[in-house]
């Protein structure tokens, strides 16, 4: 009786470290490397790729270290190969609503098509935040963004911050309104 639990105990071992990796390469989430733009008011903590039926979703926490309300982002997505050789896959604008400093986890719904090949970094970079009074925006971040793919990271990106005319804030009257 001991020799036939012991058998099948180690059968079931032995099949288990079989199926296992088939099991996760199926159901596997791609991690994303995240470069940081540190002038931004949101920070981006746990960035991945998620697979889904149409292609992959982005999900990610950001964090929003202002005091305003913030209303959408631009981000590139890029995949780096063994060579440092950078590849736009994605440069994508998103919208969603996030709170005075405040944390959230959120899945963007646009699908990205993508292979992630073995040996091959994603990496993703905030480009532009976006809230009702204010735009702020990376100076230069493809060349920041290239700079860091070939592992230069003396390159630290300038962020402009600038007005935002078409998100008007509420309650403000126009000249033309009577």
């Amino acid at each position: 009786m001991r020799k036939l639990l012991a058998t099948n105990l180690l059968l079931f071992f032995v099949v288990s470290a079989f199926f296992a990796p088939l099991r996760l390469r199926a159901q596997k989430d791609f991690p994303i490397e995240v470069f940081q733009v540190l002038d931004l008011p949101l920070s981006v903590h746990q960035a991945s790729l998620v697979k889904s039926d149409k292609g992959y979703l982005l999900k990610l926490t950001v964090g929003n270290s202002a005091e305003l309300k913030m209303l959408g982002l631009r981000y590139s997505l890029i995949t780096i190969n063994a060579d440092s050789k950078p590849q736009i896959r994605v440069n994508r604008t998103e919208g969603f609503s996030l709170a005075p400093y405040s944390t959230e986890s959120l899945t963007f719904k646009t699908p990205i098509k993508l292979k992630p090949k073995d040996g091959e970094r994603l990496v993703l970079m905030l480009e532009q935040v976006v809230s009702r009074e204010s735009i702020w925006e990376v100076v230069k971040a493809k060349e920041a963004l290239d700079a860091y793919a070939r592992g230069d990271y003396s390159i630290v990106p300038s962020v402009m911050r600038v007005s935002n005319h078409v998100d008007a804030p509420p309650n403000t009257r126009f000249p033309f309104e009577e």
